[in-house]
């Protein structure tokens, strides 16, 4: 019972953002089946979502055992909503690379490198999220100027800048940090900071705000 409660204390104390996709989708589907508990069927539900080129349809899911038609809807309804929410108008407001990543999921499976940059406001709510490039399989070239034009565009008083490795290697090149620590003197330049640069791939992300902090100062 305690194990069950985990993750609604954890949101309750620290937010959603900090839960994982297993937690999350233990929460929705509230309990197991007679032979699997809920986090069993919450963590195969994860697996066969993640490696889904879109969201998946309702006999799809129901493929999967344990999971029965009212919690198969109730996990589509969830991933619509949170769609609808995604490119509707309401902002969602960004306070940690985790956050960010929301509004990066198309990033994970992209099978050519997009270079991606995410315009914030004064609250550091998303204004826009822009693909300035689209490169070849494991490698694309942004430079200072069209970086910052959307930003400019939108009014940003931040950004945050993102790519993906098809690879799967999250170990960022030395094109990655020389591009970064030249985006983050752009942006001192035109007084619009850098507040992080993520890389994307199918196992996970990196902040090179995190692992590389003397790039940005």
């Amino acid at each position: 019972m305690t194990t069950e409660l985990k993750p609604r204390e954890k949101m309750k104390e620290q937010g959603t953002s900090v839960l994982s996709t297993k937690e999350l989708l233990a929460l929705i589907l509230g309990k197991g089946s007679k032979n699997k508990n809920v986090f069993s069927l919450a963590e195969e539900l994860a697996e066969y979502i993640s490696v889904q080129p879109r969201v998946p349809k309702l006999e799809d899911l129901l493929k999967i055992k344990g999971l029965g038609p009212v919690k198969a809807s109730q996990i589509l309804a969830c991933l619509e909503l949170s769609g609808r929410f995604l490119f509707s108008g309401i902002r969602q407001e960004i306070n940690s690379p985790e956050q960010a990543l929301n509004s990066l999921s198309f990033l994970k499976n992209a099978l050519q490198e997009n270079f991606v940059v995410i315009s914030l406001n004064s609250a550091n709510n998303i204004i826009e999220t822009h693909t300035l490039t689209v490169g070849l399989a494991n490698q694309t070239q942004v430079h200072p100027r069209e970086a910052f034009t959307k930003a400019i565009e939108n009014r940003a008083v931040a950004v945050i800048f993102a790519h993906n490795h098809p690879s799967g290697n999250l170990d960022p090149s030395s094109d990655d940090l020389n591009i970064t620590r030249t985006l983050c003197k752009a942006g001192q330049l035109l007084s619009i900071p850098v507040l992080d640069h993520l890389i994307v791939s199918p196992s996970g992300f990196l902040s090179l705000k995190r692992e590389h902090p003397s790039l940005f100062e």
